[in-house]
Protein backbone atom coordinates (compact mmCIF):
# COMPACT_ATOMS: atom_id res chain seq x y z
CA UNK A 1 0.00 0.00 0.00
CA UNK A 2 1.07 3.62 -0.52
CA UNK A 3 3.00 5.62 1.94
CA UNK A 4 -0.38 7.43 2.87
CA UNK A 5 -2.23 4.49 3.31
CA UNK A 6 0.30 3.15 5.69
CA UNK A 7 0.79 5.96 7.65
CA UNK A 8 -3.13 6.16 7.82
CA UNK A 9 -3.52 2.47 8.96
CA UNK A 10 -0.51 2.82 11.16
CA UNK A 11 -2.26 6.34 13.11
CA UNK A 12 -5.79 4.58 12.97
CA UNK A 13 -6.67 8.06 11.37
CA UNK A 14 -8.85 6.53 8.21
CA UNK A 15 -12.42 7.42 7.40
CA UNK A 16 -13.62 4.07 8.68
CA UNK A 17 -12.15 4.25 11.89
CA UNK A 18 -8.90 1.83 13.29
CA UNK A 19 -8.29 -0.84 10.61
CA UNK A 20 -6.52 -3.10 13.13
CA UNK A 21 -9.20 -3.42 15.37
CA UNK A 22 -11.88 -3.75 12.61
CA UNK A 23 -9.66 -6.21 11.10
CA UNK A 24 -8.74 -8.73 14.06
CA UNK A 25 -12.66 -9.03 14.82
CA UNK A 26 -13.30 -9.48 11.57
CA UNK A 27 -10.86 -12.07 11.19
CA UNK A 28 -11.88 -14.27 14.25
CA UNK A 29 -15.51 -13.67 13.38
CA UNK A 30 -14.64 -14.97 9.96
CA UNK A 31 -12.73 -18.18 10.92
CA UNK A 32 -15.94 -19.20 12.69
CA UNK A 33 -17.93 -19.24 9.28
CA UNK A 34 -15.45 -21.47 7.74
CA UNK A 35 -17.97 -24.40 6.94
CA UNK A 36 -20.37 -21.28 5.66
CA UNK A 37 -18.12 -20.22 3.30
CA UNK A 38 -16.24 -23.09 1.85
CA UNK A 39 -18.00 -26.32 0.97
CA UNK A 40 -17.52 -29.47 3.00
CA UNK A 41 -15.45 -27.67 5.30
CA UNK A 42 -17.02 -29.03 8.70
CA UNK A 43 -18.51 -27.13 11.50
CA UNK A 44 -15.58 -27.30 14.40
CA UNK A 45 -15.28 -25.91 18.05
CA UNK A 46 -12.55 -22.98 18.34
CA UNK A 47 -11.23 -22.78 21.56
CA UNK A 48 -8.72 -19.77 20.16
CA UNK A 49 -8.50 -17.63 17.15
CA UNK A 50 -5.73 -14.89 16.86
CA UNK A 51 -5.13 -12.66 14.44
CA UNK A 52 -1.77 -10.62 14.51
CA UNK A 53 -0.58 -7.61 12.58
CA UNK A 54 2.94 -6.69 11.73
CA UNK A 55 4.34 -4.10 9.33
CA UNK A 56 7.87 -5.66 7.74
CA UNK A 57 10.71 -3.61 6.57
CA UNK A 58 9.86 -3.05 2.96
CA UNK A 59 6.35 -1.41 4.52
CA UNK A 60 4.38 -4.56 3.47
CA UNK A 61 1.97 -5.49 6.22
CA UNK A 62 2.02 -9.11 6.87
CA UNK A 63 -1.22 -10.63 8.38
CA UNK A 64 -0.68 -14.24 10.41
CA UNK A 65 -3.63 -15.93 12.04
CA UNK A 66 -4.07 -18.86 14.39
CA UNK A 67 -6.89 -21.46 15.00
CA UNK A 68 -6.75 -23.85 17.64
CA UNK A 69 -9.44 -26.85 18.00
CA UNK A 70 -10.26 -29.26 21.14
CA UNK A 71 -11.41 -31.44 18.27
CA UNK A 72 -8.94 -33.90 16.58
CA UNK A 73 -8.56 -32.39 13.41
CA UNK A 74 -6.51 -29.44 11.97
CA UNK A 75 -8.16 -25.96 11.74
CA UNK A 76 -6.19 -24.68 8.94
CA UNK A 77 -8.90 -23.60 6.57
CA UNK A 78 -9.96 -21.57 9.92
CA UNK A 79 -6.75 -19.39 10.30
CA UNK A 80 -6.39 -18.94 6.34
CA UNK A 81 -10.51 -17.81 6.58
CA UNK A 82 -9.54 -15.31 9.24
CA UNK A 83 -6.27 -14.23 7.81
CA UNK A 84 -8.26 -13.56 4.37
CA UNK A 85 -10.87 -11.49 5.82
CA UNK A 86 -8.89 -9.77 8.05
CA UNK A 87 -6.56 -8.78 4.65
CA UNK A 88 -9.84 -7.83 2.77
CA UNK A 89 -11.24 -5.69 6.03
CA UNK A 90 -8.16 -3.98 5.89
CA UNK A 91 -8.12 -2.81 1.93
CA UNK A 92 -11.84 -2.32 2.51
CA UNK A 93 -10.88 0.62 4.90
CA UNK A 94 -8.35 1.77 3.33
CA UNK A 95 -9.44 2.27 0.08
CA UNK A 96 -10.41 5.68 0.59
CA UNK A 97 -6.82 6.71 0.75
CA UNK A 98 -5.19 3.60 -1.85
CA UNK A 99 -7.34 1.49 -4.09
CA UNK A 100 -4.07 -0.10 -5.34
CA UNK A 101 -3.50 -1.58 -2.29
CA UNK A 102 -3.06 -5.77 -3.46
CA UNK A 103 -3.67 -8.67 -1.12
CA UNK A 104 -0.64 -11.49 -1.61
CA UNK A 105 0.05 -14.64 -1.15
CA UNK A 106 -2.17 -16.12 1.83
CA UNK A 107 -0.37 -19.76 2.58
CA UNK A 108 -0.30 -22.54 5.30
CA UNK A 109 2.98 -21.77 7.43
CA UNK A 110 1.73 -24.82 10.02
CA UNK A 111 -0.46 -27.14 11.23
CA UNK A 112 -0.70 -29.47 13.65
CA UNK A 113 -3.92 -32.40 14.51
CA UNK A 114 -5.98 -33.96 12.00
CA UNK A 115 -4.85 -37.19 10.25
CA UNK A 116 -1.46 -35.77 8.76
CA UNK A 117 -0.14 -34.72 12.35
CA UNK A 118 2.44 -32.04 12.14
CA UNK A 119 3.37 -29.79 8.94
CA UNK A 120 5.84 -26.97 9.00
CA UNK A 121 6.34 -24.88 5.24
Amino acid sequence: MSAPAQAAVREATLPKGDAFVTAQIAGIMAAKQTPNLIPLAHPLPLAKVDVRFEWMPDGVLRIESEAVTTAQTGVEMEAMVAASVAALTIYDMTKAVDKGITIESVRLLEKSGGKSGTWRA
